[in-house]
């Protein structure tokens, strides 16, 4: 236990070094609540891929983030940005597999840990709605078809795929 709180203040640290506006955006709350939120989902009995759905579009969407505050303020470099990423996930996933999040033998979908997988799709999901967005705001000439489009396209997204996969298990009966 004592080798696993040494290291939350190299994170902490860490986050403090790449900006105080980053610092902000991607602090140890935030990863604490990413936390409480899977735990809280355990209690109310939503399945951890469902969850990790949403983990993972929150971990990208955090990541955005970081990647805006840089390019506002011409810092941005491919090893910032890759920095930022590896940070962002490494704070999601390190405090979940050390609380025994993941890694439970019985938590597995397909074979694979349930919340890593989640995490992976929850972030492919997040970033087709991301796309979408772009795509449909350049072909419009810059501007969006609806109000909040950039936000109801990834979060839309992330809604589809935990309806598809609660549909999913409901035909298999897997709950």
């Amino acid at each position: 236990m004592k080798a696993k709180i040494w290291l939350l203040p190299v994170f902490v640290l860490s986050f403090s070094l790449l900006g105080t506006g980053l610092a902000q955006a991607v602090c140890p709350v935030c990863t604490v609540a990413v936390v409480g939120g899977l735990g809280l989902s355990r209690w109310l009995g939503i399945d951890d891929f469902i969850t990790s759905i949403w983990i993972g579009g929150l971990a990208l969407s955090i990541s955005a983030w970081g990647w805006n505050y840089l390019k506002k303020r011409d810092k941005l470099s491919a090893l910032a940005g890759i920095t930022i990423f590896v940070l962002v996930y490494a704070a999601t996933l390190i405090p979940l597999y050390w609380l025994k999040y993941i890694g439970a033998p019985l938590n597995k979908l397909w074979g694979q840990d349930k919340i890593v997988l989640g995490i992976i799709a929850g972030t492919i999901v997040f970033w087709l709605g991301a796309f979408l967005h772009t795509t449909l705001k350049k072909r419009n000439e810059g501007k969006v078809y609806v109000k909040f489009q950039r936000v109801i396209l990834p979060v839309g997204f992330l809604l589809i795929a935990s309806l598809a996969y609660y549909a999913y298990c409901k035909c298999y009966n897997l709950f």
